[in-house]
């Protein structure tokens, strides 16, 4: 049975990406999985970039993967924004 990854939300700031300084082959977007890193079980080996920063060090899986993060979240952005209920004003 393959279990879900759970993810601690990180407050939006400059550095949006947070990549795992234990093994630097993960990254993600805004925020962190929990309760380690999925590939080599880390925790709290996370530091945050910004996608510049990642694309002048990063390997090309690396900031394929930061991109594609990226990405992901602008579309379920909408679609949650969209599922939100709305009040009318007065």
């Amino acid at each position: 049975m393959a279990s879900t990854q759970s993810f601690w939300p990180v407050s939006h700031r400059d550095d949006d990406f947070w990549v795992c300084m234990a093994c630097l082959t993960e990254v993600f977007y805004r925020k962190v999985p929990m309760p380690d890193c999925p590939s080599c079980h880390g925790v709290s080996t996370y530091e945050g970039f910004t996608l510049e920063a990642i694309r002048d060090w990063g390997t090309d899986d690396l900031i394929a993967k930061a991109i594609a993060a990226q990405d992901a979240a602008v579309v379920a952005r909408p679609a949650a924004e969209a599922a939100a209920p709305v009040e009318a004003a007065d």
